[in-house]
């Protein structure tokens, strides 16, 4: 029997936010998790052909592989916050925000990994070891963000989920002062040919393991402005699942 996979309003307008590129692929090569056909189409180092997220202990493992390599090409650097560009491989879930601290029912949680050269956004974590916490951004790193459609960001498009001036919403601990519900906590990602693997520790490992998940490679814009929205997804290269139905399932 196959069953339908009915989203939470927000999660239908992300549907919405995207086109869909490439269908579900179920190669034998292929071990749990999402398979995706590979698109010539897409930069290789954004062509997911591989989503996974499993559990070991209370750490969850995120889990994605590209046709190219993983991580090799970034946003070039333009010297001002204003209209910044930053590249992302995100896990959207089906997760409330309220397991990693965030307000509840604020919005589709999605962990990701970024890199913007013109500004940090990491300041509790010094990635490169230079003494300075405050120059990392163009370093691959991760993050918490909550996502919420926004006409102001194009026709159904997404942003980061911004904290009006005055407001104090529920933030995590390793919240790093933006207004906007984004969290840095540090988890490093490793890199290896066309992988890239993140380890995050979890309180409650059993809100994961019932999760959904789907892979997104995408591209977001500070806005030129530097107002709210400040900061809007503009660019999907590409979507696991073809259709963001979020049908993996954490450990399958």
């Amino acid at each position: 029997m196959t069953h339908r996979i009915h989203l939470h309003p927000l999660a239908a307008a992300l549907v919405l936010a995207i086109s869909a590129q490439g269908s579900l692929a179920h190669g034998s090569d292929h071990a749990g998790g999402l398979a995706s056909q590979a698109a010539p189409a897409v930069k290789a180092p954004y062509d997911i052909v591989h989503t996974k997220i499993t559990t070991e202990g209370n750490t969850a493992v995120f889990h994605m592989a590209v046709s190219g390599k993983a991580g090799a090409l970034k946003p070039s650097k333009s010297g001002k916050l204003a209209g910044a560009s930053v590249f992302s491989y995100v896990w959207p879930t089906s997760l409330d925000p309220s397991t990693v601290g965030f307000e509840p029912k604020s919005g589709i949680l999605a962990f990701a990994v970024t890199a913007h050269p013109d500004f940090d956004d990491t300041p509790l974590f010094d990635e490169d070891g230079d003494g300075n916490p405050g120059n990392d951004g163009k370093l691959w790193h991760s993050h918490w963000v909550v996502l919420q459609p926004d006409e102001a960001c194009g026709p159904r498009a997404l942003k980061v989920v911004d904290i009006p001036e005055g407001s104090k919403p529920r933030v995590p601990k390793t919240w790093p002062g933006l207004p906007l519900l984004i969290d840095s906590p540090g988890w490093q990602p490793s890199f290896r040919k066309g992988t890239l693997q993140v380890r995050v520790p979890f309180d409650d490992i059993g809100a994961v393991q019932e999760a959904r998940f789907d892979g997104v490679t995408a591209g977001l814009r500070v806005n030129a402005s530097v107002h709210a929205p400040l900061l809007c997804v503009v660019n999907v290269f590409k979507v696991a699942s073809g259709d963001l139905s979020l049908p993996g399932r954490v450990g399958r």
